[in-house]
């Protein structure tokens, strides 16, 4: 068995640390933060200043949330502030089903 021995402090906090880390991803999936929504470092420049800074990229871990909308083949996310609700920007992309030919 791995665990042999006392359960020590050392294992308890890595324990702690593990859940309260997982706990954070939870919420930030249900809410809908940037960064668990499958973005490139190159989508995250959310002043618009064509370079991604180190802050822009801390700012999707807790400052930037997504609203995705489907309509028909058109995918889009709509970035925001979760502070302000002031909208950045909005990606659409259009998808096309596969396996079906194209008429």
């Amino acid at each position: 068995m791995i665990l042999r021995g006392q359960f020590t402090r050392r294992r308890k906090a890595l324990l702690i640390l593990v859940l309260v880390v997982l706990g954070w991803l939870g919420y930030a999936w249900y809410a809908g933060i940037a960064i668990t929504q499958g973005l490139e470092q190159q989508d995250m420049d959310w002043n618009g200043d064509g370079t991604v800074s180190r802050t822009e990229v801390l700012q999707s871990f807790y400052a930037v949330g997504v609203n995705t909308t489907e309509d028909g083949n058109r995918h889009c996310k709509a970035f925001y502030w979760r502070r302000t609700g002031e909208q950045i920007r909005v990606d659409c992309r259009t998808v096309f089903a596969e396996g079906k030919p194209a008429k």
